[in-house]
């Protein structure tokens, strides 16, 4: 029993910043609908429905979300309930009319910049709601600002008190896990110098590996927005976003590098230094994962220059020993792209080593903020 529970506390755990964001929705949403209910709001499902969108991952995340979503509803507010006055309408017709005349441009607007998606929604809203409940546009427009205002600024303020979950902390677990996931592609690809792959073969390897990097992408925007906002603290997130994307351009290249596999005379003169390299490189970027994950740790770079520099040695003795020179066209085209993969991915590895070190050192100096 005791190990179930284990297992199941560990699986539960281990998605603590979802749970973290179920709990903060949850309490956005009952505290929007008390306090719409308090301020006899006419809707107050407007609020609570605001307060469950702008409730995001991340602090940042939940700033834009809010941003976006007043500025859209607003404006939204304002036109529906601008033409909704100064046209005068009765009837089905010119009502049907009227909400061609609301929606065709705030939705080509929409459409242009997606964050105002809201706008389209608020000013049918502003335009239907009157009909149904006989009141006034004017009406209408004001107490669908001040429903989502209440949604939105409290979803706002739980994001930061209840359990906040800061962006600069997701980009240490979601670089970790794109670090790990790059490692284990290029073990592989390497390997495929010796039997070679296929695309179906390369589209497994470096499956997720995309959707990793778009999402890190994303993470780290909303960081900065944080920084900007003075809402955490830490190192510019920009320097270790653009080496890992670096990193991932060079496991492409591996890749196609070993789409044909290496001549036997080739492969049995690189076959060890290339299994030192792989080694040495898959154990450097684990152990800058592993690092990055808790905030603590070191990551020794040394054993990877020493194995690309033994590569290169004997590199350079095969071309002396001519073997290089009776390869066919192609089979000389990827051997040279791989060289020069492998030389791009030294350099990335070394500003990989840079980042680490200072993501390191502010763990180091900013405990409280790594922790919150």
């Amino acid at each position: 029993m005791m190990t179930f529970s284990k297992r199941i506390f560990g699986r539960f755990w281990a998605r603590k910043t979802q749970l973290a964001l179920a709990v903060r929705i949850a309490a956005a949403a009952v505290a929007a609908y008390a306090i719409a209910v308090a301020l006899h709001l006419l809707l107050p499902l407007w609020a609570v429905l605001t307060s469950l969108i702008v409730t995001q991952m991340s602090v940042g995340r939940s700033l834009k979300a809010t941003r976006d979503y007043m500025l859209g509803t607003i404006g939204g507010a304002i036109y529906g309930g601008a033409i909704a006055v100064l046209i005068p309408h009765s009837g089905e017709g010119s009502l049907l009319a009227l909400l061609v005349l609301a929606v065709t441009p705030l939705a080509f607007i929409a459409s242009l910049n997606p964050s105002l998606n809201s706008a389209t929604v608020t000013a049918v809203i502003v335009l239907l709601l009157p009909t149904m409940h006989h009141g006034n546009p004017l009406d209408s427009a004001i107490d669908r600002v001040m429903e989502v205002s209440v949604g939105a600024v409290t979803g706002l303020v739980v994001s930061f008190l209840v359990l906040p979950s800061r962006a600069v902390n997701q980009i240490r677990a979601n670089a970790a896990r794109l670090l790990e996931l790059l490692a284990a592609a290029f073990a592989e690809l390497l390997a495929g110098l010796t039997r070679g792959l296929d695309n179906d073969a390369l589209h497994r390897i470096q499956d997720g590996i995309g959707v990793a990097v778009t999402g890190l992408n994303a993470t780290g925007a909303e960081a900065e927005r944080e920084r900007s906002a003075h809402l955490s603290s830490g190192p510019d997130t920009g320097p270790l976003l653009r080496t890992i994307q670096r990193l991932r351009h060079d496991v492409v290249m591996v890749g196609r590098a070993s789409v044909v596999p290496l001549p036997a005379n080739v492969q049995a003169r690189l076959a060890r230094p290339l299994s030192e390299v792989s080694n040495a490189i898959v154990s450097y970027m684990q152990s800058v994962a592993v690092s990055l994950r808790s905030g603590a740790g070191s990551a020794e770079i040394q054993p990877v220059d020493a194995a690309l520099q033994a590569y290169a040695t004997e590199v350079a003795a095969l071309r002396s020993d001519g073997l290089i020179r009776g390869l066919p066209v192609d089979a000389a085209e990827r051997f040279f792209a791989l060289g020069f993969s492998l030389e791009q991915m030294r350099q990335n590895l070394n500003d990989l080593s840079r980042c680490h070190a200072d993501w390191c050192e502010a763990a180091a100096t900013k405990p409280a903020d790594a922790k919150s």
